[in-house]
C-alpha cells in the first residue's frame, strides 16, 4: 500500500474516537475559565436531601420491584436546586452542579446489583442476615463467623435490631465486628479511589493525551444546567429550554407508571395478606408452559418500563447484539443443548430462576468465563497495542503536537496550562496520591489478614500491590480509548479455590484488596472539564462518609425492624434472593469439599472453547466490518432469559422506526437520554410516596389508639 493510499484509509479506532472526542468537546464553555471550587453549602444540602429523601426510597423501590432510583437522585436534586437559585436570583455554578451530580450519585448508588440493593453500605448487613437464616444456606450457617453476621441466637437477628451491641463488637475479633468491617471496607476503598486514581488521571489523560470519550457528557450536563439558571432574556420572558419540557414528559410518564407498578402493591399490601400487582413483578414465566416442546428454555415476558427506556437509549447495534445472543443461547440453544445431553441435572417442573441457575451451572457459566476473558485478551491487546505505538512515535513530533495543541487552547493569560498539573487546578503531589493508596492497601491486607489468619497473605499482597494497580491502568487506558473498562470473571474465587484454604469465612472477608480504579481516571477529567478543583471533591468525600454511613443505618434498622427480608411485603427479593443464595451457597463450598457443584461448573475445555469462538467471532465481524458494540452485546447477552432482552427491543424498535420518523432525528437522539432521566426521575418519585405510605402506615400500627 502507498504513503498516499494509506493516508486517506479508514481511520484507526483510537483515531476514531479522538475525533468523536474532539466533536464532544466542541462546546466553547468546556475548559474555559479558571478553576474554580465546586464545594458549598448548597452541596452540603444536596447531600443530606439526597441521604434523607432518596436514600428510604431507593430502598424501598430495590426491595419492592428491584429497580434502582437510576438518575433520578441526581435530577431531582439539581433541578430542585436549580430553581431553588433561579427563585433566589442567583446562579448556580457548573462546578457546583457537578459535585452536587457528584455527590447524588455517590450517595445513591447500588450497593450490590445483582441483588438491586441499594440505601449505602450498610445494606450489606441485611443480605448476610437472610444468609444465615436461608434454607439454602443451612448448611454453611453455623461457619459463618459473628464478624460477618450474629448468630442465628442472638438478639440482634431475632428481634432483627442493627443497634444490638452484637452488630458492633464481635465476641471472636473484638472491634473487628459486622458494621465497622464495613465502614473499614468503605473507607478504604475510598483513599484507593482517590490515591491510585489521580495517579492513574495522571498517567493517561495529563502523559497520554487519551480522549475519554465519555468524559464530556456529565461535564456538558453540568454545563446545561448550570446555564438554566441564568435570568436571560428567555428566562425572563418565563419560557423553558427544550430540555426542561421534555424531561417534564418523561417524568410524568415515569410517574403514571410508577403509580400502577409500585404505588399499587405497596399500598395494597398495607391492609391486604398478600399484595395486589396488576403488572406482576418482575416477570411473567412461561418456562413450565413450553417445556413440553421447548425443554430447558427461558421464555418470560417482563411489563418493566426501564428495559423499554433503556433500548431507546443504547446504540441499536447493542441492542441487536444483546437480543440474538438471548435467542441463540436461551430460546433456540437450550432445547437442542438439551437434547445433546449438555444440561444432566436439568428436570421439568422448575421455574425460569431456577432453570437459570441450573442451566448456568451446567455450561453457560464457563461459556461467559470463556467470552469474557476473550473480551480481555481483546482489551490487552488493544492497550498494548496502542502503548507500543505511542513508545515509537517519534518524539520530536509529539512535541511539537502537544505545542500547537497547547496554542491552540490558549484562553489568555491568567489560565491554568491545558492537561498540566497546576496550583490552581487543584493538583497534589504524586507521593501523597501514592501514600494514600499504599496506606488503603496496607489496611485492606492487615485486616483481611486478621480475620482469616490462616489464608496465605501473599495472595494479599499480590492483589494488592500487583493486580489492582495493572489491571486499574488497564481499565483507566481503556476507559480513556473506548469509554468501558476491563472485567475480568471469577478472578478471586479462581484465587481462593486455588490456594488450598479450606473455610467458608474467606468469602465472606469484607476488604480483600481487589480492586478497579480504573474508572476514576474519567471521573478526574470530568472535573478537569468543568474546572472544577480537584479539592472540591476531598471535601464531598469527607462530608459524604458521616452523612452515607448515618443515613444508611437509620434507615436500613427501620426497614428491618419493620418487616422481615425478604417477605411478601417486598415481592421482588422475595422471588429472587432464594435463586441468589443458593448460588452463593454453591460458591462459598467451593473450597470446602473436593467434589464442590462450582468446580463441577467450571469446565475447562468448555472456557477454552468459547475463548477461542469468541476471539473468532470478534474477528469476524470485523472482517465484515460489524461494529464492535455488536459483539460486546452478544457477549452480555449469553444465557439471559427472554424477558431481559424484549423490553429493550421493543424500545429500540420505537425509538429507530417510529420517533425517529415522526421527529427531526437529530432532536429526536439529543432527546431521548433526557426524556429517559424524567422518566427514572418519575419513577423515583412515585417510589418516594410508596416509601412514604408504607412508611407511616408501619409507625401508625404500634400506637396504642
Amino acid at each position: 500500500m502507498s504513503k498516499k493510499e494509506k493516508d486517506t484509509s479508514k481511520p484507526t479506532v483510537q483515531e476514531q474516537f479522538m475525533k468523536e472526542y474532539v466533536i464532544a468537546t466542541a462546546d466553547k464553555t468546556l475548559e474555559q475559565g479558571p478553576y474554580v471550587d465546586g464545594f458549598s453549602s448548597r452541596t452540603l444540602l444536596g447531600a443530606l436531601f439526597v441521604a434523607v429523601v432518596m436514600m428510604p426510597s431507593a430502598v424501598y423501590l430495590g426491595l419492592v420491584a428491584g429497580q434502582a432510583l437510576g438518575g433520578a437522585a441526581e435530577w431531582v436534586t439539581i433541578i430542585l436546586f436549580t430553581e431553588i437559585a433561579r427563585r433566589s436570583f442567583t446562579q448556580l455554578k457548573r462546578q457546583e452542579v457537578y459535585v452536587l451530580f457528584y455527590v447524588a450519585s455517590s450517595v445513591a448508588a447500588v450497593t450490590l446489583m445483582h441483588l438491586a440493593l441499594s440505601g449505602g453500605p450498610i445494606a450489606l448487613t441485611i443480605w448476610n442476615q437472610y444468609l444465615l437464616q436461608s434454607p439454602q444456606t443451612v448448611g454453611i450457617a453455623d461457619q459463618i463467623p459473628d464478624w460477618v453476621v450474629p448468630g442465628a441466637d442472638s438478639p440482634a437477628i431475632l428481634e432483627r435490631n442493627l443497634a444490638h451491641p452484637d452488630w458492633w463488637w464481635s465476641q471472636s475479633r473484638g472491634f473487628l465486628s459486622p458494621i465497622l468491617l464495613i465502614s473499614f471496607g468503605y473507607i478504604f476503598g475510598r483513599l484507593a479511589w482517590f490515591g491510585l486514581g489521580y495517579i492513574l488521571f495522571r498517567i493517561t489523560s495529563d502523559r497520554e493525551r487519551l480522549p475519554f470519550p465519555l468524559a464530556p457528557i456529565a461535564a456538558q450536563g453540568a454545563t446545561a444546567l448550570s446555564e438554566a439558571t441564568d435570568r436571560d432574556e428567555t428566562a425572563r420572558a418565563g419560557k423553558r429550554s427544550w430540555r426542561w419540557e421534555v424531561f417534564s414528559i418523561g417524568a410524568t410518564l415515569g410517574i403514571v407508571f410508577g403509580a400502577v407498578y409500585v404505588m399499587v402493591p405497596v399500598t395494597t399490601g398495607l391492609f391486604m395478606t398478600k399484595p395486589l400487582m396488576i403488572l406482576p413483578i418482575p416477570f411473567i414465566d412461561f418456562t413450565r408452559n413450553v417445556e413440553s416442546f421447548m425443554p430447558a428454555s427461558l421464555i418470560s415476558i417482563s411489563f418493566d418500563a426501564v428495559g423499554f427506556m433503556a433500548g431507546m437509549i443504547l446504540p441499536f447495534k447493542l441492542v441487536l447484539g444483546i437480543v440474538t445472543s438471548v435467542l441463540l443461547t436461551s430460546v433456540i440453544g437450550n432445547p437442542i443443548l438439551h437434547r445433546l445431553g449438555v444440561f444432566e441435572h436439568w428436570s421439568p417442573g422448575n421455574g425460569l430462576l431456577v432453570n437459570q441457575l441450573i442451566l448456568s451451572f451446567d455450561f453457560w457459566m464457563s461459556v461467559t468465563i470463556g467470552m469474557a476473558l476473550a473480551v480481555a485478551v481483546i482489551g490487552v491487546r488493544f492497550v498494548a497495542a496502542n502503548v507500543i505505538s505511542t513508545l515509537r512515535a517519534d518524539k520530536e513530533a509529539l512535541r511539537r503536537a502537544r505545542e500547537e495543541e497547547e496554542a491552540a487552547r490558549n484562553m489568555g493569560p491568567d489560565e491554568p496550562p491545558y492537561r498540566r498539573p497546576s496550583r490552581e487546578r487543584g493538583d497534589f503531589p504524586l507521593w501523597a496520591a501514592g501514600g494514600l493508596f499504599l496506606l488503603a492497601m496496607l489496611g485492606f491486607t492487615y485486616v483481611s489478614h486478621r480475620l482469616v489468619p490462616g489464608f496465605p497473605v501473599w495472595i494479599f499482597l499480590v492483589f494488592a500491590f500487583l493486580w489492582t494497580p495493572v489491571h486499574s491502568y488497564i481499565s483507566a487506558r481503556l476507559f480513556g480509548l473506548t469509554g468501558q473498562g476491563l472485567i475480568m470473571p471469577y478472578l478471586r474465587e479462581t484465587a481462593f479455590i486455588a490456594s488450598g484454604y479450606k473455610g467458608v469465612d474467606i468469602w465472606f472477608v469484607p476488604t480483600i484488596p481487589l480492586l478497579d480504579v480504573g474508572p476514576s481516571a474519567q471521573r478526574f477529567r470530568e472535573l478537569e472539564l468543568t474546572r472544577t478543583r480537584f479539592t472540591s471533591i476531598i471535601k464531598a468525600e469527607l462530608i459524604m462518609l458521616p452523612i452515607v454511613f448515618s443515613t444508611s443505618f437509620l434507615f436500613w434498622w427501620f426497614f428491618w425492624k419493620m418487616n422481615q427480608i425478604p417477605s411478601d411485603q417486598f415481592p421482588f427479593v422475595a422471588r429472587t434472593w432464594p435463586v441468589a443464595a443458593r448460588q452463593a451457597y454453591l460458591i462459598f463450598t467451593a473450597n470446602v469439599t473436593e467434589d464442590s457443584l462450582l468446580l463441577q461448573a467450571l469446565k475447562p475445555s468448555i472456557i477454552a472453547g468459547a475463548c477461542v469462538f469468541g476471539l473468532c467471532l470478534y474477528g469476524v465481524l470485523a472482517l465484515f466490518k460489524m461494529p464492535v458494540v455488536f459483539f460486546y452485546g452478544m457477549v452480555g447477552g449469553i444465557g439471559q432469559p427472554l424477558h431481559i432482552a424484549l423490553p429493550m427491543l421493543l424500545g429500540a424498535c420505537a425509538s429507530r422506526y417510529y420517533f425517529s420518523k415522526k421527529f427531526p432525528e437529530q432532536q429526536w437522539y439529543r432527546s431521548v437520554p433526557v426524556l429517559a432521566a424524567g422518566f427514572s426521575c418519575g419513577m423515583g418519585l412515585a417510589g418516594m410516596v410508596a416509601a412514604a405510605l408504607a412508611l407511616i402506615a408501619q409507625c401508625t400500627r404500634a400506637l396504642p389508639f
